[in-house]
């Protein structure tokens, strides 16, 4: 029986969608009405755990830090003498939950969050002790999360089987989210931890230490520009290469943030999900303009979560346009380029060959589409 610690952050992920760069700076009253994006991710993974029930042993932190879902879904469970919720949940109440799992000497934690969940995680968990991340949050620059809700299921069912199933030590990052929201990357390293690793379901550590040559981004943006059509909305997405396209298209935009350019004015900056359904109601013929994660070609999912299920459905898989170097292309070593839009149907109908932009009239077809 393998014998797993669930702890889920309620708050993580809330700050996406509203363009805010992460969630640290938020609070449980803050983000109430807000839907619990963690809460559902975690149930994608536990919805593919239940024909290994018997063969699972859940300890769980109280409430709706994991007890109350591992509840409503059938999951027999217990909940380490002396965790409690009076209020509102803390990062405290998460390095409580690890420090009572390792106490009762867990196999596995569970947690759902971003970096800074991982933090607090890191903070508190032995060397030995393994982890594994449900990716929930806003930034997941870390190397401890499985690439989406599922592959963090078929690692563990792969566990239960008595898999060869490695375990690899993996670095927890994160960044300064005020210095984030001006435009500033800084990373700071944490600590390692240990993580279970099958195949391709864990997500790399983002890569950002490599410098992008800036003849073949300046190409890639004189490309994008002589494509350009008028009257038409071009949201463009963070990252340094569409940072470069949207200079070439209006003069300006944000490294960071999500832009609108119309016929060669940025009409929209560093937008937020309901800013972005705002434009489309004023102009609904429209052109998404993304590129992967370098490290781990994440195209949809982490750090652009203003590019919702509902705006992704209002423009389709036409509108795309996808950007990136040939070398952050043949770093990902035939890895598709992955998307984790939190609608697993929506991934699957968007998946598929995609022609990617990789210099001036230089393209190639390269696969998008989930992992499992």
């Amino acid at each position: 029986m393998l014998t797993l610690g669930l702890v889920i952050n309620p708050i993580a992920g809330l700050g996406g969608p509203l363009g805010q760069k992460g969630s640290d700076h938020l609070s449980a009253p803050a983000a109430a009405g807000e839907k619990p994006r963690s809460t559902e991710r975690v149930r994608r993974t536990l919805s593919l755990l239940k024909s290994s029930g018997e063969a699972l042993r859940w300890f769980a932190a109280p409430g709706p830090l994991g007890a109350d879902l591992l509840a409503e879904l059938g999951f027999d469970h217990e909940i380490p003498e002396g965790l409690a919720l009076s209020g509102p949940s803390t990062a405290e109440d998460t390095r409580r939950a690890v420090a009572a799992f390792e106490a009762v000497g867990v196999d596995l934690i569970v947690f759902a969050g971003g970096d800074g969940t991982a933090r607090d995680v890191c903070a508190v968990v032995a060397g030995h002790r393994p982890v594994l991340g449900i990716p929930a949050g806003v930034k997941m620059h870390s190397g401890v999360f499985a690439i989406n809700p599922e592959a963090a299921a078929e690692i563990i069912v792969e566990l239960v089987a008595a898999g060869l199933v490695d375990l690899r030590t993996q670095e927890v990052r994160d960044i300064d989210e005020q210095a984030f929201r001006l435009g500033q990357v800084r990373s700071r390293y944490y600590g390692d931890m240990q993580v279970p690793e099958v195949g391709q379901f864990l997500q790399r550590v983002k890569d950002s230490g490599r410098e992008v040559e800036s003849l073949v981004v300046a190409e890639i943006a004189d490309e994008i520009n002589e494509r350009s059509e008028p009257d038409v909305l071009y949201l463009l997405g963070p990252g340094s290469t569409t940072l470069a396209v949207k200079q070439a298209l209006a003069g300006e935009g944000t490294l960071l943030g999500v832009d609108a350019v119309w016929n060669n004015t940025l009409v929209g900056r560093d937008l937020d999900e309901p800013g972005i359904l705002q434009l489309l109601d004023r102009f609904p013929n429209a052109v998404i303009i993304l590129t992967p994660i370098a490290g781990q070609g994440v195209l949809l999912g982490r750090g652009n979560q203003q590019f919702s299920p509902a705006v992704l459905h209002r423009i389709g898989r036409e509108g795309w346009m996808i950007v990136a170097t040939k070398t952050k292309i043949t770093g990902l070593q035939g890895q598709p380029l992955l998307l984790d839009t939190n609608d697993p149907q929506l991934d699957r109908t968007l998946s598929g060959y995609y022609p990617v932009i990789t210099g001036y009239r230089d393209s190639i077809l390269y696969p998008v589409g989930r992992l499992c």
